[in-house]
């Protein structure tokens, strides 16, 4: 593993050593907490750190606080971080500690409730800082550091300018030779345990098993690595290959109640190198708790690609094996972290094959109705119906929303991420444009039946509103970033296998979004379309001309359950009645592109039945006018 990747894995452990605080016999560790007595200006962290086994002093005064010295096996950093984003700004004080954990030489700052890592933590250090010891008092002062406590113990109350401690350096490296002389274990810390293999030339595969904490309650491993032969070969500049077992890390829950990782977490680097696409993968067993068939779980790398003080752990490059409800046995091909992931909180969805295998079919149908409507409609688009080009733009959008939502799942799994990125977007942008089109269709109705005299917008107006509008919110989404991407649905019936598709990511920033476009639209559209529905019925109910023409009402009335009913269905998906009511609104709603050309087909062939023409020369707005004609006075 290469020195940028590892420092990227830094960030992982910086609540480590709040962990084994006081585990240890000798306090070979740093706990310092104070308040920091600073004014209401700009505030500032001033670094300054580089290898060495001397001295660290943490200072401060009216506008910064700061951490220097030469305590470090291999961290150097030198820099001011602005606080400006931490809103300290309170004249009582901020609250921080600083910890030192020299046996992972790991630096870490707690500041106004958040956690900021000065040194990322390494591999168990050979040699290290440590036995601070605290040195002279500062000089006191009306700026600085209040209340200066050591792992909780006070230090002094007043306002000292600077804290300093001293520390030396030892041989932390006491080391318990295995039953193979290929490897050797660092026993001395509490939290990780790390073991070193010397891949020699006749070197076959061998395991690495996690020995159980002290005290632990049961003797067995929790862990084991199985490192291939494909490895040595993989490795070409160095034959040592390190493995640490970190145990209750909380640093790496993911932030999300719905999910956590198992407390063992697993490391496995080779020196100044990156090992990817091993032809045959790393094995690694994790032994656990009992987790219920209905939590999935998955096998997951730390990735590097992003902010390493973040969370984020990827399933690529690991496929998972579910030995059992206490086994789980991951097949990685390449060197990182690895942990298993577990959803907490899942719902995941019944019958899922089923109603992907409707959703398939009903897409592929309304596509194909689309088109064939598309067809339709162009032929009759000479005639003088003003709600033919409203029609055209709902098949259209439509059409295109079915036809990718019928490949979504063939591009996530060809594509992955990048592709899905655009896929999703794409298809929010037809399901806001079929929305638009169909809230267009519900208000022109309305529209011919209430303005009588009142010429209809132009098509390019409608054109505007149905296409270019629902573009605004997705190119907002699509800046913003880390909205649209790969999305996993999981059955019941099997969670290691969930259904991949392109959409809206399971995230909280994701969810927001979807509330805010798709659900604000969907509400909109429902409501509108019952109101329209009861002004029009409301307008021409009691005309004779009503119960004798049953084309305008069948237009209605399918308007209606097309365009507010079938979504409108989304909302009653709760209570005994759910499985009922999400077979139902997948029916209606992947066949609606059918349905559509089902109900413009079916208007003109009533027409012909009634002795009228074609929908060429029998236009909804003539039904209208005649509809609506002033009874004749007596």
């Amino acid at each position: 593993m290469e020195p940028r990747l590892t420092d990227n894995l830094r960030g992982v452990f910086v609540f480590i050593v709040l962990l084994s605080t006081g585990s240890s016999e000798n306090d070979t560790d740093l706990a310092f907490c104070g308040t920091w007595r600073h004014g209401n200006g700009s505030l500032s962290l001033n670094v300054g750190l580089s290898p060495g086994c001397s001295e660290i002093s943490i200072s401060a005064d009216q506008s910064s606080l700061s951490v220097n010295g030469d305590i470090t096996v291999q961290c150097r950093r030198s820099e001011v971080i602005p606080l400006e984003q931490l809103g300290l700004d309170s004249l009582e004080g901020t609250p921080f500690c600083l910890y030192w954990e020299p046996l992972l030489d790991q630096l870490k700052l707690q500041v106004g409730g958040k956690n900021l890592t000065l040194c990322w933590p390494a591999s168990l250090q050979d040699s290290c800082c440590t036995d601070l010891s605290h040195g002279a008092n500062t000089p006191e002062a009306t700026y600085g550091i209040a209340d200066g406590r050591v792992k909780g113990d006070l230090i002094t109350d007043k306002i000292m300018t600077a804290y300093k401690f001293s520390g030396r350096s030892i041989d932390c490296s006491k080391r318990e030779r295995m039953t193979m002389s290929s490897a050797v274990w660092n026993m001395e810390h509490p939290c990780a345990r790390s073991s070193e293999v010397d891949m020699k030339e006749d070197f076959r595969g061998y395991n690495v098993t996690a020995p159980a904490t002290k005290g632990g309650a049961a003797e067995s491993s929790t862990a084991t690595v199985h490192l291939p032969t494909a490895l040595k070969r993989a490795a070409k500049k160095t034959s040592r290959v390190v493995c640490t077992f970190f145990k209750n890390n909380s640093l790496f829950q993911e932030g999300h109640k719905e999910v956590r990782i198992l407390d063992d977490v697993v490391g496995i680097s080779v020196e100044n190198e990156v090992i990817a696409d091993l032809s045959e993968p790393i094995r690694i067993d994790f032994h656990h708790g009992v987790i219920p068939k209905l939590h999935s779980r998955k096998c997951v790398s730390w990735d590097t690609r992003k902010d390493p003080l973040l969370v984020n752990w990827l399933v690529d490059g690991c496929k998972t094996r579910q030995k059992g409800v206490k086994h789980t046995e991951c097949l990685c091909n390449h060197l990182t972290y690895f942990t298993v992931l577990v959803q907490m909180e899942p719902r995941p969805v019944r019958h899922l094959l089923a109603l992907t295998a409707i959703t398939s079919l009903g897409c592929a149908v309304s596509a194909i109705s689309c088109v064939a409507l598309i067809v339709f409609l162009c032929r009759k688009r000479r005639s003088k119906e003003q709600s033919i080009p409203i029609h055209l733009g709902l098949a259209v959008s439509l059409g295109l929303l079915n036809l990718l939502f019928f490949f979504t799942a063939v591009l996530a799994n060809m594509g992955g991420e990048s592709v899905c990125v655009w896929v999703g977007a794409g298809l929010h942008y037809t399901l806001l444009s079929s929305f638009t089109w169909m809230g267009i269709e519900v208000f022109h109705t309305f529209w011919l039946v209430h303005m009588v005299f009142s010429p209809s917008p132009k098509p390019c107006v409608w054109n505007l509103v149905g296409f270019a509008l629902p573009a605004v919110p997705v190119i907002i989404l699509a800046a913003v970033g880390d909205i649209y991407g790969l999305r996993e649905v999981v059955p019941s019936d099997d969670v290691t296998n969930p259904y991949r598709m392109c959409w809206m990511k399971n995230t909280h920033k994701a969810l927001l979004a979807h509330y805010f476009t798709n659900m604000t639209v969907l509400v909109i559209l429902v409501s509108s379309g019952i109101v329209m529905l009861f002004l029009v019925y409301r307008k021409i109910h009691t005309r004779d001309e009503w119960r004798q023409n049953r084309v305008a009402f069948l237009s209605i009335w399918g308007l209606s359950c097309l365009f507010g009913t079938s979504w409108g269905l989304t909302f009653l998906d709760f209570g005994p009645l759910s499985d009922v009511v999400l077979f139902l609104s997948c029916i209606l709603n992947s066949f609606q592109g059918f349905l559509l050309m089902l109900r413009f087909y079916m208007l003109n062939w009533m027409r012909k039945q009634a002795g009228g023409s074609s929908l060429g020369s029998t236009s909804t707005g003539s039904t209208r006018q005649h509809m609506l004609q002033p009874p004749e006075k007596s």
